[in-house]
C-alpha cells in the first residue's frame, strides 16, 4: 500500500479528513497547471522538512516560498553542520542550569535539537561577510536569499556538506531559481550579524542587503504575472469595485495566467506577509488580480477569538484575500507530522 493509498483508506474524519481533502485540492491545483506558494514559519528547517520539501520543489509542486529568516538560514546550517547537532530527548525536563550549560557550550536549543554555534553560525557567517563587503564596496544591493543562493551555486561550502544536498530545500530552491520572499529577515542570526557589522563600521548604511518593502514589491510583481499572465503595470486598472475591472472590454488575463494557492505552515509573518499581497494590489495599487485560488494552514494553535489564531479562513474573505468559493482548509496538528504526509500525497508516494 502506498502512502497515498493509506491516506485515502484511513484518513476519513476530523483532522485526518481535512488533511486528505487539503492534499487532494493541492494536488488538483498543481496538476491542473496552478501554482503554489508555500510559507515556512516555526522551525521547519531545523526539523529537516527539506527531506520532503526539496522533492516537492524538484517535482514542480512548489513554485515560491515565503520563509522566516530563521528557516532560510537554518536549512543551510543543517547542510554544513548536521554532524555537530545535538538532540536532547528529555528536553522538557531540562533545568535552567542545564539550559545555561548548553549556552556555554555554544549549543542553541530548538525544542529537542541544538544548533552548534561554531560549526553552523560561524561557518556560514565568514564567507557571507565577504560577499556583503564586496557588494557594499561596489554599491550593489541584493535581497537576503540571493546571497545564500550565491554561496550554494559557487560551491563555497560544498566541501563541508554533512548531509546529502538532495535533502536540502534551499539547495533545491537555488537550483530551480525559486522565488523566495523573506520578510523580517533581520530577525534571524545572520540578520543580526549584518546589523552588528554595520554598527561596527564594517558595512555602510543602508548597506548591501535589501529589506521587506523590496520583498513585497517583488512578491506583487510575481503574483500579478503568475495569476494574470500580465506584468503588474499592465494589469487592469480598478476604479471603484475591485471586480468591476473584469467587465471592461480591455480587461482580462494573459494566455499564461495560472491560479495561485497558498499553503501555510504555522502562522506569523511568513503567512501574513504573502497573503496580503492580493488586497494590496487590488485596494491600494488599484490594479485587478484574482484572489488566492487555494488556502490551507497547518496550525496546532487553538482557535480563539481575539488572538492571532482567531483569524480563520472565512475572516480572510472580509480582508479581500480569499473569495467565497476558494478551497479553504485548517489542519489543527503538528506541521512536522502533517506537512510530509501532504507532500507525500501530492507527490503520489
Amino acid at each position: 500500500m502506498t502512502l497515498t493509498d493509506f491516506i485515502d483508506r484511513h484518513y476519513r474524519h476530523f483532522n485526518a479528513a481535512t488533511l486528505r481533502a487539503a492534499a487532494e485540492a493541492y494536488r488538483d491545483l498543481v496538476e491542473g497547471g496552478g501554482r503554489m506558494l508555500l510559507t515556512l514559519a516555526g522551525a521547519m528547517s531545523t526539523a529537516e522538512l527539506g527531506l520532503s520539501l526539496a522533492e516537492m520543489i524538484r517535482a514542480d509542486k512548489v513554485h515560491a516560498i515565503c520563509a522566516t529568516g530563521a528557516n532560510l538560514e537554518e536549512d543551510l546550517f543543517n547542510l554544513v553542520a548536521h554532524d555537530h547537532y545535538r538532540r536532547i530527548p528529555d528536553w522538557r525536563a531540562l533545568t535552567a542550569e542545564q539550559e545555561k550549560d548548553l549556552e556555554r557550550r555554544g549549543l542553541n536549543r530548538v525544542t529537542d535539537t541544538c544548533i552548534p554555534e561554531a560549526e553552523a553560525f560561524r561557518a556560514v557567517e565568514a564567507p557571507l561577510r565577504e560577499r556583503w563587503r564586496a557588494s557594499d564596496a561596489a554599491g550593489e544591493r541584493r535581497l537576503p536569499h540571493e546571497y545564500l543562493y550565491q554561496l550554494i551555486r559557487d560551491g563555497t561550502l560544498a566541501d563541508g556538506y554533512q548531509i546529502d544536498p538532495a535533502d536540502s530545500w534551499l539547495v533545491a530552491a537555488a537550483a530551480a531559481d525559486l522565488p523566495l520572499f523573506v520578510p523580517g529577515w533581520e530577525d534571524s542570526t545572520l540578520g543580526n550579524v549584518l546589523v552588528a557589522e554595520q554598527l561596527a563600521g564594517g558595512l555602510g548604511r543602508p548597506g548591501p542587503v535589501l529589506g521587506g518593502t523590496e520583498y513585497m514589491a517583488a512578491l506583487a510583481e510575481w503574483y500579478a504575472l503568475t495569476s494574470t499572465g500580465l506584468p503588474l503595470a499592465e494589469a487592469p486598472e480598478i476604479d471603484a469595485d475591485p471586480d468591476a475591472a473584469l467587465t471592461r472590454p480591455d480587461a482580462g488575463t494573459g494566455p499564461d495566467a495560472k491560479p495561485v494557492g497558498l499553503f501555510q505552515i504555522g502562522g506569523g509573518i511568513a503567512g501574513d506577509f504573502p497573503i496580503c499581497v492580493v488586497p494590496m494590489i487590488r485596494q491600494d495599487l488599484r490594479r485587478w488580480c484574482p484572489y488566492w485560488a487555494y488556502f490551507c494552514q497547518i496550525s496546532d494553535s487553538t482557535t480563539s477569538y481575539g488572538s492571532y489564531s482567531g483569524a480563520v479562513p472565512n475572516e480572510k474573505i472580509t480582508w479581500g484575500k480569499l473569495d467565497v468559493d476558494t478551497p479553504k482548509f485548517v489542519i489543527e496538528s503538528d506541521a512536522t507530522i502533517v506537512a510530509p504526509l501532504v507532500f507525500g500525497y501530492v507527490l503520489g508516494w
